[in-house]
């Protein structure tokens, strides 16, 4: 039996995960900020690290721990806060990754699987979706601070003997989501006219399910050692026709009108949301192939059913609407 280490276990992946590794004979061990205060799962062993940065102490809770599978991440906020974006991000992503990794290859731990993000390769793939092989390029701070993440487990890990495996999933969903997807969710439940008819992009999306059993083959297979792999669902998505999948989902009407995609641009620029219109506008996809072949993984979930399944969670959240509702 596998002792696993999940750090950020009360995040939404880890939500997920720790049941899972449950129901698969693992002992699970939890980091959690505070003892008494976070919600874990029957069954999980919980461990207070109150902060994880350059100057967290691991060694009382690597104690006995065969695997890690860290999750715990500084990502995007709707609001920033910090003074400094680009070194709050360091701290946590990159220096905070490099001390858990050297912590865990000197206590013995035998694998460390760390959840990553595509946007290391950059926020666009262009005409073909990225691949490993591919350059990372990183463009944000977010994506910038997870390409150091890595690249301290492998310096971590050279040095001595304790096996990787890198997982870079695109955006992911499901219930329990927040962010920019459940705001997207919020507008498709308004049914707002949106001037995306036009846009012709490719966006590669993982369902939360999915990404699960893609770690948890990470975790338990032994070809997965030193390998860096992309997830992802078996469909890509334009944007005008995730709105139109949600929406379907939702039994609303998708009120998508076509909208010259240099004017967004020009908008979102003036606007402040530069960023968040490039992503609605350009393509980001990965190819999967690699996990397929070595690890004979395929997502159990397709999109449809994953959006049917978020949605569900969110429209129990907020109760129903009915065409009375709904902007016109």
């Amino acid at each position: 039996m596998t002792r696993v280490l999940v750090t950020g276990a009360t995040g939404f992946v880890g939500r997920r995960l720790c049941p899972k590794l449950l129901e698969r004979g693992h002992d699970v061990v939890a980091t959690v900020r505070r003892l008494g205060l976070s919600s874990i799962p029957t069954g999980v062993d919980a461990a207070e690290i109150p902060d994880i940065g350059p100057d967290t102490d691991w060694t009382q809770v690597l104690s006995g721990i065969d695997t890690v599978v860290h999750l715990a991440a500084r990502v995007h906020v709707t609001r920033e806060g910090a003074a400094d974006p680009s070194n709050a991000f360091g701290r946590i992503n990159t220096e905070g990754t490099a001390v858990l990794a050297r912590a865990a290859a000197t206590a013995g731990v035998g694998r460390f699987v760390h959840v990553s993000t595509s946007k290391v390769m950059g926020e666009s793939s262009g005409n073909l979706p990225f691949c490993e092989t591919d350059p990372p390029m990183p463009e944000d701070a977010y994506g910038i601070s997870k390409w150091g993440g890595e690249n301290a487990l492998r310096d971590a890990a050279r040095s001595m003997s304790m096996e990787t495996v890198i997982v870079r999933p695109p955006l992911v969903y499901g219930p329990g989501v927040g962010a920019n997807f459940l705001t997207l969710l919020k507008v498709c439940r308004l049914a707002l006219p949106l001037p995306f008819a036009a846009i012709n992009n490719g966006r590669s999306i993982v369902y939360i399910d999915n990404l699960v059993d893609a770690l948890i083959r990470c975790l338990e297979r032994p070809e997965a050692a030193g390998e860096t792999y992309f997830v992802r669902d078996s469909e890509d998505l334009s944007t005008p026709e995730l709105i139109r999948r949600i929406t379907a989902a939702m039994d609303r009407p998708a009120r998508l009108f076509p909208f010259p995609a240099s004017l967004l641009r020009l908008a979102g620029r003036v606007t402040g949301n530069a960023a968040t219109v490039n992503r609605a506008l350009g393509s980001l996809q990965v190819d999967d192939g690699k996990i397929r072949r070595h690890l004979g993984w395929t997502p159990s979930v397709d999109v449809v059913q994953g959006l049917q399944e978020t949605v569900a969670w969110f429209t129990s959240r907020t109760g129903p609407r009915d065409d009375a509702d709904i902007t016109r």
